[in-house]
């Protein structure tokens, strides 16, 4: 059950009311509201949409995400896993996987110590998509857990993890099972326009 996610950031966006089948917003009016989705918490906490307006959904995660309504007239793309989106149980058990590593023989949690700053972070970051790469590169499958860092106080606990460490993420290690749908999930990433501004001067 063993699958890689990049280290980069992924912007996923939906609109109430309308969504593309390629997942890009069309403006159909009204107001817009924006949604960040950081350590699997949604900042805001609470938009009230009318019909009409627009919400971006902006994934700063390392995982993707999908975007469902209660009443399911809204639903961005699930079915990575072969998981239906009114499927509760098959989508808790989903979510499970993170807790167990995806059953991985070794799991790692990333720290760094908490009077490191957000510069420092940066170079955990590239250690980490390094670590990454030299296993990929060794066959191995990873998996950041970032899953895990919304509960640093049980994971500390458990782990004997001293106080002065901040926990960052979790890491699963292991060798890709080929069968398990979720590892034939690809992410697109946009292009270097999109991420870049060149100046001329």
């Amino acid at each position: 059950m063993m699958r890689r996610l990049g280290i980069a950031v992924v912007t996923a966006v939906a609109v109430a009311a309308a969504v593309t089948p390629t997942g890009v917003a069309q403006q159909v009016g009204g107001r817009r509201h924006r949604v960040t989705i950081q350590g699997l918490r949604f900042t805001p906490a609470d938009v009230v949409a009318a019909p009409g307006d627009t919400v971006v959904w902006v994934n700063r995660d390392l995982v993707p995400h999908t975007v469902t309504a209660k009443d399911k007239s809204l639903a961005s793309p699930s079915e990575s896993q072969g998981i239906a989106i009114d499927d509760k149980v098959s989508h808790d058990a989903a979510v499970l996987r993170n807790w167990e590593f995806f059953r991985a023989p070794l799991a790692g949690i990333v720290c760094m110590h908490r009077d490191l700053g957000l510069a420092d972070a940066l170079s955990v970051g590239m250690f980490l998509q390094t670590l990454l790469l030299a296993l990929t590169e060794r066959g191995l499958g990873t998996c950041v857990e970032v899953s895990i860092a919304g509960y640093p106080e049980i994971v500390r606990e458990q782990l004997e993890i001293p106080a002065q460490l901040t926990i960052l993420c979790g890491l699963a290690v292991g060798y890709p099972d080929p069968n398990f749908s979720g590892n034939r999930l690809h992410v697109s990433r946009d292009s270097i326009e999109k991420n870049m501004v060149f100046l001329d001067r």
